[in-house]
């Protein structure tokens, strides 16, 4: 059995259905998923948990905490729901990249 992490990521042109990825190790498995916005995260995130044993939700900086207590709620006790966020001055880079591409900021 492997420890499964669903990471969800937002792009403002993701096609979710085609923007995905898997990378298993045997004992870590890694599914990916692009989506645009937080109704899309939603949905992919109950669909991938249901289906694959997700043991824990990683998600990109783009989501507001707000997003976060969202899909903790949606996804229950089961599942842990992390954000991957950097210090002070990588959250400003990280924004001002998101800003630059034309991210939608929450």
């Amino acid at each position: 059995m492997s420890f499964n992490v669903l990471f969800i990521a937002h792009a403002p042109d993701a096609e979710k259905d085609r923007h995905r990825s898997e990378i298993d190790t045997g004992k870590y498995r890694l599914l990916t998923v692009v989506v645009r916005n937080q109704a899309e995260a939603l949905d992919i995130a109950r669909e991938i948990v249901a289906d694959q044993d997700i043991d824990t939700v990683l998600l990109c900086p783009g989501f507001t905490h707000s997003d976060v207590a969202e899909l903790s709620e949606a996804l229950g006790d089961a599942v842990g729901v992390a954000v991957a966020r950097g210090d002070g001055p990588g959250n400003r880079i990280s924004a001002q990249a998101r800003q630059r591409e034309g991210y939608t900021m929450s």
